[in-house]
């Protein structure tokens, strides 16, 4: 082997190297990420749940993470453009017989909860007005309710 190409194999060999270390930094820094990113899990009762969102990070996590729990909540305001999240939103979910399955504050647009399969009532409040909706669990389907509450409600807790 001559020393052109020893020298131009080292070369390749190098710029490899760094290609697979960045690319393998890449990915653990993503799935750093994606780990970090999610919030606390909290327990009301027995229902297991997760809140927030606030941030592209942390919404790209939930939204992500979303598929592996029974319900997922979504809170927004319409705007003249659509609609914005919506935050600090007071949650109440009723079961079939109108017990309180999960009492909470979402500290984001998103809501993740464990619940049991079963039907329930989905109470939010924010600014004073509560919405309602009913929501479906069935076993391995996740369900998701998106609450829109009108133009000019006030984001101040309830």
């Amino acid at each position: 082997m001559t020393f052109s190409t020893l020298k131009h194999s080292t070369q390749r060999l190098r710029r490899t190297a760094l290609a697979v270390g960045l690319t393998a930094l890449a990915l653990g820094v993503t799935h750093l990420h994606a780990e970090t990113a999610l919030p606390p899990v909290h327990h009301s009762g027995s229902v297991q749940y997760l809140s927030g969102g606030v941030g592209d990070g942390e919404a790209s996590a939930i939204q992500g993470a979303s598929k592996q729990w029974p319900l997922t909540l979504e809170f927004a305001i319409k705007t003249a453009h659509g609609a914005e999240y919506a935050a600090d939103v007071a949650v109440q979910v009723l079961n079939a017989h109108g017990q309180t399955a999960l009492d909470t504050r979402a500290q984001g647009p998103f809501l993740l909860a464990k619940l049991a399969p079963g039907a329930y009532t989905v109470e939010a409040t924010l600014g004073g007005k509560t919405l309602h909706q009913q929501v479906v669990v069935k076993a391995g389907q996740p369900a998701k309710a998106v609450m829109v509450w009108p133009a000019g409600t006030d984001k101040t807790p309830a």
